[in-house]
């Protein structure tokens, strides 16, 4: 192969590759992400309450799960691009639609078609860019696009440390929109569109190779629990540091952190995971995460908030990346499907999540005890990692016994 081609190649792949972490960024984010630093100022500015925040975290997510069923039930990539395009269109507008004014059936409706545009980032947008790079032969792990997330989350965060002290939160809403829009041309731009057939560049064709029944009911159930502990830190961290006396105004500098810390940790995890297997990986990811979720119960420092904040931002977004990376190899020609089936476990708990953690801070005047749960959880994410591994030596020694 000729210089200038390995040049245009690589020069695509950077395309391809951008185009999926602006999308990222926007789609996640912008407007998934944007209302966890925002909720202490919406609080404060509108009235905003415990139980509600809850409740508009929860039908983000509820939009989220339904994004993912789609994702899960659709075959054909040119649909799935069709639809990743419009995810970047309905970022924009939900983004701006939170500004319009402070009726809590608007703020719902933007949130739920909020959280539809980051199921078409996440699922469609990262199913799109893996079969990009598996069909161009590139190793397919999703580190770098995966990296969006945490680049968002610190974005964000910036952001709305900026603008506070100038804008109020609408206007706040205004310029996020501003600023995702100018994102949206090249994250539409430089993603091509897929073909319609199942071969590599090279003629080769793209198989699938299915887990058995017993691997998927174990990954669903280990994922579900993972989403449950993910998305009580995700969503109230802010709130949660806010709330103690000695740490006000600390909390969007913690949420920074954790956007910092997750931005690399796709790229770190899959190294770990090319060394020890990506099930060994995953299980230190789900015990190291368990630390993150329970310190900010156990210690009120600021301290402890910024350990909370590193050890959960380097570990929730890697935990993704394993997964779906994990699932797109299984079906390579319609990665995004086994992706939703997936996110759906993952999208049940979040919705069950912020409403149970809203009500009981309402209720109890904390969030500790939506910590314990949420920890709880992702202990027994832990074991059935570990029965995955179990499950899948033994899967293995059958299809391969020893001569």
């Amino acid at each position: 192969m000729s210089q200038p081609q390995n040049h245009a190649n690589t020069l695509e792949k950077a395309r391809v590759l951008t185009a999926g972490l602006l999308s990222l960024i926007l789609m996640l984010g912008i407007a998934r992400f944007a209302y966890t630093p925002l909720l202490p100022i919406m609080m404060d500015q509108t009235g905003l309450g415990d139980a509600m925040g809850g409740w508009l975290a929860t039908i983000n997510y509820m939009g989220y799960m339904c994004g993912a069923l789609i994702a899960a039930s659709i075959s054909n990539l040119q649909l799935k691009d069709t639809l990743y395009r419009i995810g970047l269109v309905v970022a924009l507008i939900t983004t701006a639609g939170m500004a319009l004014s402070e009726n809590l059936i608007l703020w719902s409706a933007m949130r739920f078609l909020a959280g539809l545009s980051s199921a078409a980032g996440l699922l469609i947008g990262s199913g799109l860019v893996l079969n990009w790079l598996m069909r161009h032969h590139y190793r397919s792990e999703l580190g770098l696009h995966f990296a969006g997330v945490g680049l968002g989350i610190a974005f964000v965060s910036v952001a709305v440390m900026l603008m506070s002290a100038r804008f109020n939160w609408a206007e706040q809403w205004w310029l996020l929109t501003a600023i995702g829009a100018l994102l949206a041309i090249p994250a539409w731009r430089w993603l091509p569109r897929p073909p319609n057939h199942h071969m590599t560049t090279s003629g080769q064709a793209m198989v699938d190779t299915p887990p058995s029944k017993r691997f998927m009911r174990l990954m669903l159930a280990a994922y579900f629990c993972a989403g449950y502990g993910y998305v009580i830190s995700a969503t109230f961290i802010v709130a949660i540091v806010e709330r103690q006396p000695a740490l006000q105004g600390q909390g969007e500098w913690v949420f920074l952190l954790l956007g910092l810390a997750a931005a690399p940790a796709c790229i770190f995890w899959d190294h770990v995971a090319r060394r020890i297997g990506e099930l060994s990986a995953l299980l230190i990811a789900y015990v190291v995460q368990v630390a993150g979720i329970l310190l900010p119960a156990l210690d009120d420092s600021l301290t402890t908030a910024v350990l909370s904040a590193l050890l959960f931002g380097g570990t929730f977004i890697g935990i993704v990346s394993l997964v779906l990376t994990m699932a797109g190899r299984f079906y390579p020609t319609k990665p995004a499907k086994l992706m939703g089936k997936m996110t759906l476990s993952y999208g049940v708990a979040q919705i069950l999540g912020p409403l149970l953690t809203g009500i009981l801070a309402a209720q109890l005047g904390n969030y500790n005890l939506g910590l314990w749960l949420a920890a709880g959880f992702t202990v027994a994410g832990s074991g059935l990692i570990l029965l995955l591994k179990i499950t899948s030596q033994r899967e293995q020694a059958v299809l391969n016994p020893a001569s």
